[in-house]
């Protein structure tokens, strides 16, 4: 499943309505679901989520969301970077996205985009200023952009 967000709010509906105990329990209900997904990535939703495996009275375990589970943010990164004026602009060349903030802020928008964008990025090079988005096979500009959570207007 590419749209990550859907995907983590399956995850927590599955966990909030059902006993699950193991990831391979997990992956096959998600595949139910038509939410085809590998276990590496399902580890790293499940850390994102937060979610915690706990003991049940008859000594079977169950994984749980934090009692406060924030929904994922529709406010991504750089939305909110952007509204500070830290991005000041995204362009591409192929599929090759070169990001330009304010002076000092790219390594961390960069650490930002790898921890946060694992399905559509592969991997971004960061100087001070500049940051070159690397991403997956098969992902195109809509869905970097998509990923970034930036609407352009085109330039005419």
């Amino acid at each position: 499943m590419k749209n990550k967000r859907n995907r983590l709010q399956i995850i927590s509906e599955i966990l909030r309505s059902s006993v699950v105990g193991s990831q391979e329990e997990l992956l096959k209900i998600l595949l139910d679901k038509q939410c085809e997904v590998t276990q590496a990535t399902l580890s790293r939703d499940l850390k994102l989520l937060k979610v915690a495996k706990t003991p049940l009275s008859n000594g079977a375990y169950k994984y749980i969301l934090p009692p406060v589970n924030k929904p994922v943010p529709i406010e991504g990164t750089f939305n909110t970077l952007q509204s500070h004026g830290a991005v000041r602009s995204i362009e591409f060349s192929g599929q090759l996205a070169v990001v330009k903030t304010k002076p000092g802020y790219a390594s961390a928008i960069a650490w930002d985009i790898d921890n946060k964008a694992n399905d559509e990025v592969l991997g971004t090079i960061a100087g001070d200023d500049t940051i070159l988005v690397i991403p997956r096979e098969g992902v195109s500009r809509e869905d970097i952009l998509e990923m970034l959570n930036i609407t352009f207007s085109e330039k005419e």
